[in-house]
């Protein structure tokens, strides 16, 4: 099924997740890693259950941060001991609802993060796992959006861990993450040689490492034509770095692991949007579409407010090419994807897509603003149909909260 007939049935704007590309992208990415290592898939990239439950069918476990992913993971069928709770600032009340629902692996992020996991732990007669966060003290060259070696939220940092390593024992292994959306083979190695180098270093100062997640960044486009990078030569080069760090990792002592979400749903998603008026303004063509940053894009913690300069293609065809305005239906001037760009000339009533929005796209933008209802997000298996649904956004009555089935 073509996104015209997508278009036809459902109407737009709409997401369409293609399920042989997630499985193309899983199979790059094991190619990428060492085989005996574990693979989480990081739901904030994209929570729909029906993405999530095949990648846990292909062997992922899950990595998540909320109530609602916590919901999504469970709702696709994920082993509740198998999903790894993360983040900055687990409340008393999260941490609780995870426990309740059967979680028992925690990344921490502090002493007191880690001392509220075990006292509630403690008080359900749980035995929990807990991965220590470390944000070491050196960057890693070459990464974009830097996650550790600067002051940041996430983690302790390393320095701290050496000079108290009493304050954080009890922990039962090791988390990093340091950069994000990484597509050269020597950056990704480089950030992993840092993190095995730490792994080596603190596994002297708190000892009983069991696990040790390596994070990931690996990198693909979004929102823009092209291919996720091939990495041919990873799995090798950082086997070789596991085997002079932690000898025992083959043999799961310690287990090591990874985890991705952009590489692996990134290029299987695509938007689709119709041309809902084309106009000229001050000697300028405006193109309105009737998808905008309340869809796409709106996240302004990955710097895309309020232009991420996707490229747009015409269903029709290829079109002649010129200067306009790519705006949104969102009565705010910062929905404009890109003013002055090199944009085909699109008529009213058109049909485009944008491409590599499989992650980050929906539920990381302003899907709340203005009261639009979300996109219809349709996922193909093939050619087959094997979900259709919307995103509900709605109140319920406070101290009601329970995981949200995305």
């Amino acid at each position: 099924m073509n996104a015209a007939e997508v278009a036809e049935r459902y109407g737009t704007p709409i997401y369409v997740y293609d399920l042989e590309e997630v499985r193309r992208a899983h199979a790059d990415l094991r190619r990428g890693l060492p085989e005996e290592a574990v693979l989480y898939y990081s739901l904030k990239a994209n929570p729909h259950p029906v993405v999530v439950a095949e990648l846990l069918e292909l062997g992922c476990r899950a990595e998540v941060s909320s109530p609602g992913e916590i919901g999504a993971a469970l709702a696709a069928g994920a082993d509740p001991s198998d999903l790894l709770l993360t983040g900055p600032g687990k409340t008393k009340e999260l941490v609780v609802l995870a426990l309740d629902h059967g979680l028992t692996r925690f990344s921490v992020d502090s002493p007191r993060d880690l001392a509220r996991v075990e006292e509630l732990a403690v008080d359900r007669d749980l035995a929990v796992e807990t991965l220590l966060r470390v944000n070491a003290d050196e960057p890693v060259p070459g990464a974009g959006l830097a996650m550790t070696g600067v002051s940041s939220q996430f983690g302790a940092d390393a320095s701290w861990v050496v000079r108290e390593p009493g304050r954080f024992r009890g922990v039962s292994g090791l988390h990093f993450y340091m950069g994000t959306n990484l597509v050269s083979e020597d950056v990704l190695v480089r950030q992993f040689e840092v993190g095995l180098n730490l792994a080596e270093r603190l596994g002297e100062v708190i000892g009983n490492i069991a696990e040790v997640d390596l994070g990931g960044g690996f990198g693909a486009p979004f929102a823009r034509a092209g291919t996720r990078p091939q990495l041919p030569g990873l799995a090798a080069r950082v086997a070789g770095l596991l085997d002079g760090r932690l000898p025992g990792w083959r043999r799961a002592a310690p287990q090591v692991a990874f985890e991705s979400g952009r590489y692996l749903v990134a290029q299987s998603g695509t938007l689709v949007s119709r041309v809902v008026d084309v106009k000229e303004s001050k000697g300028e063509v405006f193109v309105v579409l009737d998808t905008g940053i309340n869809h796409l894009g709106g996240m302004a913690g990955l710097r895309r407010i309020p232009r991420i300069l996707p490229d747009v293609a015409p269903l029709g065809g290829d079109a002649e090419r010129g200067e306009s305005v790519l705006a949104g239906p969102l009565c705010t001037p910062l929905d404009v994807f890109g003013r002055g760009s090199d944009l085909p000339s699109l008529a009213a009533g058109e049909l485009v897509t944008i491409p590599n929005v499989g992650a980050y796209g929906l539920t990381a933008s302003l899907v709340a603003f203005l009261g639009f209802d979300p996109p219809v997000e349709v996922v193909l298996d093939g050619e087959e149909v094997v979900a259709a649904s919307r995103l509900a956004l709605g109140r319920v009555p406070a101290g009601a909260r329970k995981p949200v089935r995305v």
